[in-house]
């Protein structure tokens, strides 16, 4: 294991005023009392700033399909395709984002991600117009991914500020700040409509700048930089030969790649299962920012139930209710019933976001269990934490990566099921199916009495 640090560089490395923090014992009640909660709490105010204004760029175009009118020539499917791009963008980010965090600093990676951010915003508001071609949205539409690494890179920032028996909140309320975007996105595009009408997209991304520019203003100056961060190459490498990498990843595409997938595609859906009722994009956009935002507030609590009740206890009962929620769903669209279908979509995000918090609080208690293994088998108990530390960051990253990919998954099952059936029943019933694998992983893996398993998950 890599165990060189950036103090380990020398004093000439940097300024004597930069913003690196070279001592870092958070697990440390002394500590913690005396520094440590005061300097976590400022980073994290900042990053979940940074991270809701990424979400909301990484989703504008949940918002701006819905502008999209007769005059720019596009189909129902196209839009979907326009949603899906930036999901998969954003996913493919994540994991180099989550890298450059112990290669740059937190701090520093957290204003260069957040002045990224200008070129999307800019593009769209300038460019987004009737006559424009579908490849050059495309294009406009893949910029925007970007916003998607941010949630990544602030995630694996934040964790390695906080003492274990806080993960789970302090992730929880990072995530759910930052997943909060994707409802205000749509809130400003419903503003946008209502006062300047639908034909002046670029209006919404517009609104965007000056607040990106803030952010990193913010980043720069009252976050810090953890010199502890190790620029281990080899911990994705170590963490992907581990079997809980994978199964994890598939717990959090269950939660949060729902939750983002149907961030992007709910408004599309009801304009085109529900056509009748939602004819504008005013009327749409009306109802689409009620899910996302339950579900964004909702997962600091996920976080806290986890710290109480165990991530591994919540999260299985989050997909017995998730897969509920579909079924709901699934019958309200054979009936054709619109306010039983809002209700199951509402439910669906509030327990995706449940499980957001609770699978991330799963994290690095499946190595914190291993290391205290570990040490009572003779190893070095700060090795040990260092170590579950280092594969927990990773594996956040690397489950970020495959949850955010659920953006694109549902908006292709989606686009499937429209052109095959004409409704999303085909989509409604492979959610189903899915959750119920993930029901059966959680507790054969987490919750099962076996040996080997995984102590207070």
């Amino acid at each position: 294991m890599t165990v060189t640090t950036r103090a380990a560089r020398g004093n000439r490395a940097r300024p004597a005023k930069s913003r690196w923090i070279e001592d870092w014992h958070p697990e440390d009640p002394v500590f913690w009392t005396a520094r440590g909660a005061r300097i976590a709490r400022r980073n994290l105010i900042y990053s979940i700033f940074s991270e809701h204004i990424g979400f909301s760029v990484w989703t504008l175009w949940s918002v701006l399909v819905l502008f999209l009118g007769p005059s720019y020539g596009i189909d129902p499917a196209g839009k979907f395709t326009l949603t899906a791009v930036p999901a998969l963008v954003g996913a493919a980010l994540r994991i180099p984002y989550t890298l450059a965090v112990a290669r740059f600093g937190g701090r520093n990676w957290t204003i260069f991600s957040a002045a990224l951010l200008l070129a999307p915003a800019v593009l769209a508001a300038f460019l987004v117009r009737p006559g424009v071609s579908f490849t050059t949205l495309l294009v406009l539409a893949a910029a925007a991914g970007v916003g998607g690494g941010n949630f990544a890179s602030s995630m694996a920032n934040i964790n390695a500020f906080y003492p274990q028996r806080l993960k789970g909140r302090a992730l929880g309320v990072n995530a759910g700040g930052g997943n909060l975007g994707v409802a205000v996105a749509q809130l400003v595009g419903l503003l946008v409509l209502a006062t300047a009408g639908g034909d002046r997209p670029g209006l919404v991304a517009g609104v965007y700048i000056p607040l990106i520019v803030l952010a990193a203003l913010g980043a720069a100056l009252r976050m810090d930089n953890l010199a502890q961060a190790r620029n281990d190459r080899r911990a994705m490498r170590d963490v992907c030969k581990d079997a809980h990498t994978w199964i994890m990843s598939v717990l959090y595409l269950g939660t949060f790649g729902s939750f983002i997938g149907f961030g992007f595609a709910f408004g599309q859906v009801l304009q085109v299962q529900f056509a009748d009722g939602f004819d504008t994009p005013v009327k749409a956009s009306c109802l689409t920012f009620l899910g996302p935002a339950l579900g964004s507030l909702v997962r600091p609590a996920g976080g806290w139930l986890a710290d109480r009740a165990g991530g591994a206890a919540v999260t299985l009962w989050t997909f017995v209710a998730m897969a509920a929620s579909a079924g709901l769903v699934l019958a309200a669209s054979l009936r054709g019933s619109l306010p039983l279908f809002l209700t199951g979509f509402v439910l669906l995000f509030a327990f995706s976001g449940i499980g957001n918090g609770s699978t991330y609080k799963m994290i690095p208690a499946i190595f914190r269990a291993r290391a205290r293994r570990g040490v009572a088998g003779g190893l070095d108990p700060v090795a040990a934490e260092q170590e579950a530390r280092r594969l927990s960051g990773a594996l956040i990253g690397i489950a970020g990566a495959v949850g955010a990919s659920g953006g694109v998954l549902v908006n292709i099952a989606f686009r499937q099921s429209f052109l095959t059936y004409g409704t999303g029943d085909g989509a409604y019933l492979a959610f189903i199916a899915f959750y119920a694998v993930c029901c059966a992983l959680t507790w054969l893996v987490y919750l099962r009495a076996r040996p080997g398993r995984p102590d207070g998950v």
